[in-house]
């Protein structure tokens, strides 16, 4: 669940982003992905090309700073902002696909990976699951909450909020993975650790 890089500073030292005097430095030329997701293990290679850089960059954004590979604590937030948070994505990658254009998906020698199938398989594999079993489930919870109690108390009350939050934690983990996956293509470091780590 690793992704390691081939550095090849002499092809890819400087890279130009889109609208952008500036430009992003030392990008890998070849990146190795290893990604296990739940019914679909990924490994092998992946040569990014500038336009697919670009793409990783937007996607990483978004990833990195939505609930979905930032710790959901216990006391804070609602499990239904986190759905809806994994739900949007689906949404934000499809914008990215369609502007950027078959560039990011065009089939690559000896079979290597292109942005546009791991950014469909992550969704398809590591996001589409759980929400396909969570959010009817949360759903029919939501819907019996009394009108004198809040969506938060409710949601606490929850009996399967526990078993929720574990997948969502799984999920975020996968995600975690793929973020650092973007970051490598990009040639910048994991922001991730710019977050506080759980409370314990």
């Amino acid at each position: 669940m690793i992704s390691r890089i081939a550095w090849d500073r002499a092809e890819n030292a400087e890279i130009p982003l889109a609208g952008r005097g500036s430009t992003m430095t030392q990008t890998p030329k070849n990146i190795e992905v290893r990604l296990k997701l739940p019914m679909l293990e990924i490994a092998g290679s992946w040569e990014p090309n500038d336009a697919e850089r670009r793409a990783a960059w937007e996607l990483y954004v978004e990833l990195i700073t939505r609930v979905s590979v930032v710790p959901l604590r216990e006391d804070e937030g609602l499990l239904r902002e986190a759905l809806t948070s994994l739900y949007s994505l689906f949404g934000t990658t499809r914008e990215i696909l369609r502007r950027h254009g078959p560039q990011i998906a065009e089939p690559k020698r000896s079979g290597q990976y292109n942005f546009g199938y791991l950014a469909v398989a992550m969704l398809n594999y590591g996001v589409r699951p759980l929400l396909a079993t969570w959010h009817p489930a949360l759903e029919d919870w939501e819907s019996r909450r009394p009108t004198d109690c809040s969506r938060r108390d409710h949601e606490r009350a929850w009996p399967q909020a526990d078993e929720l939050r574990a997948a969502l934690n799984d999920t975020r983990r996968n995600l975690a993975v793929y973020a650092d996956l973007l970051a490598t293509a990009c040639g910048v470091p994991n922001l991730l650790g710019a977050y506080p780590s759980p409370r314990s």
